[in-house]
């Protein structure tokens, strides 16, 4: 049978490598792109039919970062597929960071130059917004938007005598002195990012402890420093000009700067080939890129709490539940507000 598997954020970076990766390892896997924008959505589709010609790729249109988007992906989804094989949970946003040079340049100079560019420890700050919704926007896009396309999709991820493996991309710079219980949308604090991708941590956690004996397995990875458009939209392009050089230079003695998509994407396919149940759920899986080009994959143990994941998995449920009463609520004013319209006309 042929693998089903669905990519979000799979239009370009990491998501894009990923698909073409896999495309590379197995032809007949039935790939699903879903994307935000249709139109790079399918930009990414013929790139990667021009290398592979029969490939199977379907596009859906996605964006974590909208409730409602998520609830018709995965009415959608389930219409299409009676099963996933693999869900990478990939898309994610890191909006209008703000760098402290002054940081930045100490740390060009110091021995702590590689642990600042590879968790941008101290460097970064985001100003985040409220969306559409009411949620932290980056809140919204990074986690809860994955976590409520997976409470949908569980008739097709929890299935008799099947497993599936969720894969998560999570970052080095998921701390857990950015994370708090008391406020998980990251409300107060000027690290969502951050804040978001520890909590994405703890979720595959409790993921694996509620829905492991469901055939549900849930991983993360590490795809290193990679340079994409997120990346890229940090620092003015020519200051990137500038230190890009250096960047090579200090990939010859760290391998955690993978630098390309391609090399990034390597612990996401290093997991299609891998069997769920033997894989650590306390570990997260780093993408590696030796001085001499070679990519390889290493786990590293995580700083994870069990109470503190479980107590984040209740917030969680308890937030669908609010969210879902309003988005009813809103639907039936909706629909009273036309009846009285159309009563009136």
């Amino acid at each position: 049978m042929h693998k089903v598997v669905l990519v979000t954020g799979a239009n370009s970076g990491i998501g894009l490598a990923l698909c073409e990766r896999l495309l590379s390892q197995n032809s007949q896997v039935q790939l699903c792109l879903a994307c935000r924008n249709m139109q790079r959505a399918e930009a990414a589709r013929s790139a990667l039919l021009a290398s592979h010609s029969d490939a199977q790729i379907e596009l859906l249109r996605l964006d974590v970062g909208s409730l409602r988007s998520v609830l018709k992906a995965a009415e959608e989804i389930k219409q299409r597929y009676n099963r996933l094989d693999y869900l990478y949970l990939n898309a994610g946003i890191m909006p209008n960071p703000q760098v402290d040079f002054k940081a930045l340049f100490k740390g060009l100079f110091s021995s702590n130059v590689i642990h600042m560019f590879a968790t941008a420890e101290g460097l970064l700050t985001q100003q985040d917004r409220v969306n559409a919704d009411g949620l932290q926007e980056v809140f919204a896009t990074n986690l809860f938007g994955h976590f409520l396309l997976v409470r949908e999709l569980e008739p097709v991820l929890c299935q008799p005598e099947h497993t599936t493996q969720l894969i998560w991309t999570s970052s080095s710079n998921a701390r857990r002195s950015a994370f708090s219980l008391e406020d998980i949308q990251h409300h107060k604090g000027v690290e969502p990012y951050s804040s978001s991708k520890y909590a994405s941590d703890l979720l595959s956690l409790a993921l694996n402890r509620h829905h492991n004996s469901q055939g549900l397995f849930s991983s993360v990875i590490c795809p290193g420093l990679v340079m994409t458009n997120l990346t890229y939209g940090i620092l003015p392009s020519f200051f990137w000009t500038l230190i890009m050089p250096v960047m090579w230079l200090i990939r010859v003695f760290t391998n955690t700067f993978t630098l390309t998509p391609y090399n990034g994407a390597e612990a996401l396919s290093w997991l299609f080939l891998q069997r769920p149940e033997s894989l650590d759920p306390r570990a997260k899986y780093h993408s590696l890129t030796s001085g001499l080009g070679n990519n390889y994959t290493q786990p590293r143990k995580m700083d994870l709490d069990e109470d503190m994941s479980e107590a984040l998995y209740e917030q969680l449920l308890q937030l669908e539940s609010k969210v879902r009463k309003k988005m009813k609520e809103e639907e039936e004013d909706l629909r009273a507000h036309k009846e009285y319209l159309d009563q009136t006309e």
